[in-house]
């Protein structure tokens, strides 16, 4: 059966079925990510930037405009009989103590600090944790996982940019007996991400007293596992490619005491132009129960559904070239964002609409907003060379100008990268420059400044 970014199905199945009888196979990767940028404000609404605050020594490459983090992840999978099989993946982070030399942040928040006599009057702790051990069980054409594990679903999943994802603790079904037909059905009871209601704000920099600190905004401090949302989650899925040029999915999800929220998706490969490529989604996110009592506690607040529709074209004709163009538009005044609720959705959550941005995730699900994204990827044999636009203009919302301050903002972001593997090692080095009207704000502006960023990332794959 063929399935389309069902990386949630395809581990599951795999996690069932892909390993020998008593077979144990044992894999990892160490990472070494920076990220640097000229900003010389941090700006507001929780949006993300590779640096912190600038200060005299601000400026691309400076050690206060730049974030620094090494990550270490050692997974095994194995069968302990017969269609029963299970998985255990461990994950250290560790700063190096770069933040006394070479940068003033780190990636993640899962480190936390310690106070200490350091010119930063605070150390970046190294923190360990087990971000998987769950096990699976297939009888006939019915697999049930139990655990902690990644989960990729379209609003509850593992952002896998940064240095180390957010796991879950949860139980999923899934069924094939119908044909060309994949259920799902998913229990999440606690998860690790930053999660608005319970986890707080994220910031950006080194706190001493709040212990916040990373750019990803992610993770909380110690990677602890804690009652998603306010009390679980219940989703249901079907996935269904009957028709074979076509996957079409639906998604259904309680939040409980949350949100009620559904998304739909289309992607098919036109059959009248060979290698053409069109896809459709829609989203809405309903409030209820203790989000309504928390965003009521505002003045002049006003809890409203969130509902989102975009649209993708893509072309892959030319050899080793893929170019993409898509469209979306969330409406006015909701209340959440079309993006991930496992992770800070109020703020810089990452979305899984066609057109979020390579970078500067918190905006195209915002209320209001219209996003354009144009994209284009090329393997040119020694490297492979991609690049991203991103124009957003989100409107006047009254509900989330009081929860995260964005409003009337626009954020323009060209990205350029270059990724190349070297046998085991994986090496990516991006350039973009952003122009928000919330970030890099001079002083006496209304409006930011455009600024440059870099980022560098190794990865070894052992």
């Amino acid at each position: 059966m063929k399935l389309v970014k069902m990386s949630l199905v395809a581990a599951m199945v795999m996690g069932a079925s892909a390993f020998a009888i008593d077979n144990v196979k044992v894999s990892g990767d160490a990472k070494l990510y920076y990220g640097t940028s000229n900003a010389s404000t941090t700006g507001s609404g929780g949006t993300i930037q590779p640096a912190t605050a600038g200060g005299s020594q601000s400026g691309l490459f400076s050690k206060n405009n730049s974030a620094g983090d090494t990550a270490v992840r050692i997974g095994a999978t194995g069968d302990l009989m017969k269609g029963v099989s299970f998985g255990v993946t461990g994950y250290a982070v560790s700063s190096l103590g770069l933040e006394n030399n070479l940068v003033s942040n780190t990636w993640t928040g899962a480190h936390g600090v310690t106070g200490n006599g350091s010119s930063a009057t605070a150390q970046v702790d190294t923190t360990a944790w087990i971000g998987e051990m769950w096990m699976a069980a297939t009888l006939g054409k019915t697999t049930v996982k139990i655990g902690r594990m990644e989960l990729d679903t379209p609003f509850a999943y593992s952002e896998k940019w940064s240095v180390v994802p957010n796991t879950f603790e949860a139980a999923v079904v899934i069924n094939q007996d119908l044909p060309d037909t994949t259920l799902v059905g998913a229990w999440v009871g606690k998860g690790n991400g930053q999660n608005t209601l319970l986890n707080g704000t994220t910031g950006l920099g080194i706190d001493n007293t709040t212990g916040v600190i990373g750019i990803d905004g992610i993770i909380g401090k110690g990677a602890n596992q804690n009652t998603f949302g306010n009390d679980g989650a219940y989703a249901v899925a079907a996935v269904n490619n009957s028709f074979k040029p076509l996957t079409a999915q639906a998604w259904y999800y309680n939040v409980v005491n949350v949100a009620d929220a559904y998304w739909l998706q289309a992607d098919i490969a036109c059959s009248l132009v060979k290698d053409l490529k069109i896809g459709a989604q829609y989203a809405n996110m309903s409030p209820k129960g203790e989000l309504k009592r928390i965003v009521n506690t505002l003045p002049q607040s006003d809890i409203k559904d969130s509902s989102a529709y975009a649209a993708k074209i893509g072309y892959e004709g030319v050899k080793n070239l893929k170019v993409s163009a898509a469209y979306s538009k969330v409406d006015k005044d909701g209340t959440l964002k079309i993006a991930n609720v496992a992770t800070n959705n109020l703020s810089a959550a990452q979305s899984k609409l066609y057109t979020e941005a390579y970078w500067n995730y918190g905006y195209v699900g915002a209320p209001d907003a219209r996003t354009y994204t144009f994209a284009g990827e090329y393997n040119a044999g020694f490297a492979t060379l991609g690049a991203q636009y991103t124009d957003v203009s989100i409107g006047t919302t009254s509900t989330l100008t009081q929860l995260v301050g964005k409003s009337d903002t626009k954020m323009k972001e060209a990205a350029l990268y270059a990724s190349k593997s070297f046998g085991a090692l994986d090496a990516t080095l991006v350039y973009f420059s952003t122009k928000a009207d919330d970030q890099n704000i001079k002083a006496g502006a209304t409006n930011g400044s455009r600024y440059d960023s870099v980022l560098a990332m190794l990865q070894l794959n052992f």
